[in-house]
């Protein structure tokens, strides 16, 4: 199946669109199919775990603004997974070569595209180097250390990318990037400058340098490594189209996932991951889960948004990043994270957004009902007990949280089975427990009316877990939604509350989630494998 709604040699945007992939940590689907709506207008907008398909006219400008995404790929093959169980390793190595010979159109289109995209890109810089302030700037010392950041990540990612004994404590993206990754990528955004100049001015498909970048998984990975399938299809181009392998600094990459569900064939846009923020210097909590956690807080500007536990301030620069007009607050306990919160606010230039201060999250320095978002990330490990621990700190969240206000929070599956069980039995995951009281329906969803019935997405109903029937051991607290992420080899729980009016409390229960404010509502969208 070829990627591309555009001949070779059009403009892809005014063709239809084109038909790319995502990347995402399991659990962030739903966040990142809202969000490729809302940036990019996308269309048929599928979705597989950890892995969003969808076709869009907007430029790699825009793309690089996805917050939930960790990486982008132009699509060149989607289809069915090849039948290893069934076959002999000859007969799955023509398969493999298949995904080649069988439509080299599809593969010569695809790569016309890339081409073309990365052309206006490397224009859009150069238009925008030029519209900027002609006097020279002296490099700050955060720009120096944000590329020292730079360099550590690419280094850190390449030595992961061949451990295999250790790939499931990488996030998607990570494992995805196989074993053909080496030192030298990713160091510096300079090197991805210089890749998109060298794609632009390669004259024919011959020219092209390129290296193939493998992950094999369920029965694919039991007949085949990584290099094997990966030098296979290698093979296969270089007799195909005569392009010539560069396992170092290539044109182009070629990725490609064989899988029980799926053979997947695309070409990364980009070197540096999405995922990789240059505004963060030191990286605390993951961009991608800081991000979406933000995303379902419904921050409104003017608003005043705290993080009593901040660390090193992830989510608070993350929040900030995306909605500026908004006064954030971060207090914690130790000076070291403070510290480190404050070079991130530095790095970032969000000083004057973000104020930090040091005070334990059980004795909050603030007014009660002075804040309108709790956003925060629970401390896992053994000094946050499940017991008493917890429900100080949510009493004392409560209390400085205005009624109507929203807290999300980032838990422990230990953290998050203790409050479900001190709220109550669980609602079972075949009903749809709603509010049904119109007051309280308009104080959960302001910007909805009531009585209108909020649609789940797919991924939504699948991958979030339900909310409990009682409120949490805070009376004031009504748990709204609740979605499972992976933070690598462990889970976790984003769960979203509102705080309900002290006295009038109506039976507890809980709403199907809905779009952001600041999202566009997002349509029911069928699962990859229904199309395959």
């Amino acid at each position: 199946m070829a990627a591309a709604g555009a001949e070779p040699g059009s403009d892809p945007a005014a063709a239809g669109g084109v038909r790319f992939f995502c990347t995402a940590g399991r659990g962030l689907e739903p966040f990142l199919m809202r969000e490729v709506h809302a940036r990019l207008e996308a269309t048929q907008v599928e979705y597989i775990s950890g892995k969003v398909f969808f076709t869009t006219c907007s430029d790699l400008s825009s793309m690089k603004k996805l917050k939930s995404a960790e990486r982008l790929f132009l699509l060149i093959k989607k289809q069915l997974p090849i039948a290893a169980p069934s076959l002999r390793k000859g007969k799955i190595l023509n398969e493999m070569q298949r995904l080649i010979n069988d439509d080299p159109g599809s593969w010569l289109k695809a790569t016309s595209l890339w081409k073309k995209l990365l052309e206006q890109d490397t224009k859009g810089e150069k238009v925008s180097q030029r519209n900027t302030n002609p006097l020279k700037r002296k490099v700050g010392e955060d720009e120096i250390v944000s590329a020292k950041k730079l360099k550590l990540e690419g280094i850190e990612l390449a030595e992961e990318s061949h451990r295999e004994g250790q790939r499931d404590r990488l996030p998607e993206d990570s494992r995805e990037q196989g074993d053909a990754l080496t030192e030298a990528d990713g160091l510096q955004e300079q090197g991805l400058q210089n890749d998109m100049a060298k794609a632009a001015d390669t004259q024919s498909q011959e020219d092209l340098t390129f290296r193939v970048s493998c992950r094999c998984s369920g029965n694919m990975g039991k007949a085949f490594t990584a290099q094997e399938a990966g030098r296979v299809v290698g093979i296969a181009l270089m007799r195909k189209f005569g392009w010539k392998a560069n396992l170092r600094n290539p044109n182009l990459e070629i990725f490609v996932h064989l899988s029980d569900a799926y053979s997947v064939v695309g070409i990364p846009l980009f070197r540096v991951p999405l995922a990789s923020r240059t505004y963060i210097q030191t990286a605390g909590l993951r961009s991608t889960i800081a991000w979406a956690m933000a995303s379902v807080a419904e921050i409104k500007a003017g608003a005043l948004v705290l993080d009593p536990m901040c660390g090193l301030g992830t989510t608070l620069v993350e929040a900030a990043e995306e909605w500026p007009d908004v006064y954030y607050m971060g207090a914690d306990v130790s000076d070291t994270q403070l510290r480190g919160a404050g070079d991130n606010l530095k790095a970032a230039g969000l000083t004057d957004k973000i104020d930090l201060l040091k005070a334990s999250v059980t004795e909050l320095p603030l007014p009660s009902q002075s804040v309108d978002v709790i956003i925060s990330d629970i401390p896992f490990g053994k000094k946050f007990k499940l017991g008493k621990d917890i429900k100080s700190i949510l009493q004392e969240m409560e209390r400085v949280l205005c009624v109507g206000g929203a807290m999300v929070l980032l838990l422990s599956e230990d953290h998050h089975r203790h409050l479900r069980d001190c709220g109550g039995n669980s609602i079972p995951p075949t009903s749809q427990g709603n509010i049904t009281d119109p007051e309280m329906r308009m104080l959960l969803n302001p910007d909805k009316r009531s009585g209108t019935s909020d649609t789940a997405l797919p991924s939504q109903k699948a991958g979030s877990s339900q909310c409990p029937s009682r409120v949490v051991p805070c009376g004031s607290l009504v748990p709204v939604e609740c979605f499972k992420v992976s933070l690598g080899k462990t889970d976790a729980f984003i769960c979203k509350y509102k705080k309900a009016p002290a006295s009038g409390l109506p039976p507890a229960g809980c709403h199907e989630p809905g779009a952001h404010p600041e999202m566009a509502t997002l349509p029911e969208s069928p699962s990859l494998q229904d199309s395959l």
